[in-house]
């Protein structure tokens, strides 16, 4: 992997990354593709919206179908048919999200599967073994993520296991035509994330990610974490700060160094009937778009706007019709696109901080 680090406006940077299957632009945004496909749209509909690069999981993918047979396929490319950047979660959110199941060791983390019950014990050797049978253009270190509110040694216990987990991922790793991130923990405690991040820096990874947000705390703390990682991470390797979010939230960690994202909430929104537009949100199934021909958003040039009318688009939901979901997926997907496309041009010209301001005055609640 390589990266390019094109422009910078204040801490907020624009630059590029070139993968095995080509080249994203950052600051990017990844679409959620958790078991091999982003929900409700196709891989030709993704490409029209404009994205660069899409995220899977390794965990699901490992439980269903096999990491064996989409190996036997050719790897995860050829076998969803998706030509473009692909990221893998390294299965470390599931030590968080199965909780209740999980038991963690030194060694490891045994889960008991959400499919039939059985029991799965990841250690960091065997995610790095699935991420790559997978085939990857970045795959993600295994690591423990602890949530919100928790005792400072419990967090500094996670860390220091994280650390030590990263370094046996990168003893595990044999291909190097694939990028391997480092994630960092520590909570919101800046003593134990100032100790991880310096740790990781010194480690020969190719990018690294910011691990356990977004799981309950105050924005401002997460912007304080922001902040002092952005101090200590390497200038000309990516910096991916998982699982955020919210549109504004993104322009705030841009503007703190951040380069890459991803969330479910375009895409889990738009098919609970809720749509992000420049004016706030717009909850479909609402009566008062009975009778509506607007388009959700003027301006958009998504599939959606361009053709159907909110009044269409409420018809679809409330009969429960498979095709408002594919449309309102490609109007949100897009909307995030377009807001990407707007902060990495922003940036460019060296008027991210106008552009920020600007979209923010006249937006919603989003």
């Amino acid at each position: 992997m390589k990266f390019e680090l094109i422009a910078q406006d204040g801490k907020a940077r624009g630059g590029r990354v070139e993968t095995a299957h080509g080249s994203f632009d950052t600051p990017v945004f990844m679409p959620v593709g958790t078991q091999a496909t982003v929900k409700a749209v196709t891989h030709e509909q993704l490409k029209k919206i404009g994205a660069q690069i899409i995220l899977a999981n390794a965990y699901h993918l490992a439980l269903r179908p096999g990491e064996e047979l989409i190996a036997e396929f050719g790897g995860l490319h050829r076998f969803m048919s998706w030509d473009r950047p692909i990221l893998t979660d390294s299965g470390g959110y599931q030590v968080f999200s199965l909780a209740q199941t999980a038991k963690i060791t030194d060694e490891g983390a045994a889960f008991q599967s959400h499919i039939d019950g059985s029991r799965v014990f990841i250690t960091p050797e065997r995610s790095v073994e699935i991420q790559e049978k997978l085939g990857a253009d970045i795959i993600m270190a295994f690591d423990e993520c602890v949530g919100f509110p928790c005792e400072k040694d419990r967090a500094a216990g996670a860390m220091r296991r994280s650390l030590a987990w990263a370094e046996r991922c990168l003893k595990a790793r044999t291909r190097k035509d694939r990028s391997l991130f480092a994630i960092t923990q520590g909570g919101i405690h800046a003593d134990l994330r100032k100790e991880c991040t310096e740790s990781l820096a010194r480690m020969p990874f190719d990018g690294y990610a910011l691990g356990g947000l977004s799981v309950g705390e105050e924005w401002e703390q997460t912007l304080e974490v922001l902040a002092l990682s952005e101090g200590i991470l390497p200038r000309e390797k990516p910096r991916y700060l998982m699982g955020v979010g919210l549109p504004r939230d993104i322009l705030d960690a841009v503007e703190r160094g951040m380069d890459m994202f991803d969330c479910v909430l375009p895409t889990r929104n738009a098919r609970n009937g809720e749509a992000f537009t420049r004016d706030g949100r717009i909850k479909i199934r609402n009566e008062k778009y009975r009778r509506d021909g607007a388009p959700l958003e003027e301006g958009c040039d998504c599939y959606a706007c361009r053709n159907f009318s909110r009044a269409y688009l409420r018809h679809l939901f409330v009969a429960d019709e498979i095709l408002g979901l594919t449309l309102m997926t490609q109007h949100n997907l897009r909307f995030y696109m377009r807001l990407m496309e707007g902060i990495r041009a922003a940036i460019r010209a060296g008027r991210f901080a106008e552009f920020k301001a600007s979209f923010l005055s006249g937006v919603g609640p989003v």
